[in-house]
């Protein structure tokens, strides 16, 4: 019950089983970047048509906007960010409380 068919070059038959699992054929995973077992997402459009993207996982996202030392923990790259940003608030309510105090 596992046969898929290519029909033209662009559209895939595949069989969905009982459980209304169905296999996403290799060339279109690979082509995709889809990981097996992975996960994807089923958008329908205004159309009423079924689109599947691939989802990556939390692993692929990690560390992608890094630019220093990438063994650092997230939380505490957040932890280093929040406590920048608090004193570089101070420093501007500081700096307004003495334009008011002159």
């Amino acid at each position: 019950m596992s046969s898929n068919t290519t029909n033209g070059d662009e559209e895939r038959i595949v069989t969905v089983t009982e459980k209304g699992q169905a296999t996403i054929p290799k060339e279109l995973r690979d082509e995709h970047g889809i990981s097996a077992p992975g996960r994807v997402k089923f958008v329908e459009t205004e159309d009423g048509d079924i689109v599947v993207r691939p989802v990556g996982s939390m692993r692929e996202f990690r560390g992608l906007e890094r630019t220093d030392d990438g063994d650092r923990p997230a939380t505490a790259e957040l932890r280093d960010t929040r406590e920048r940003e608090k004193r570089d608030l101070e420093a501007v309510v500081d700096r307004f409380d003495r334009d008011e105090d002159e």
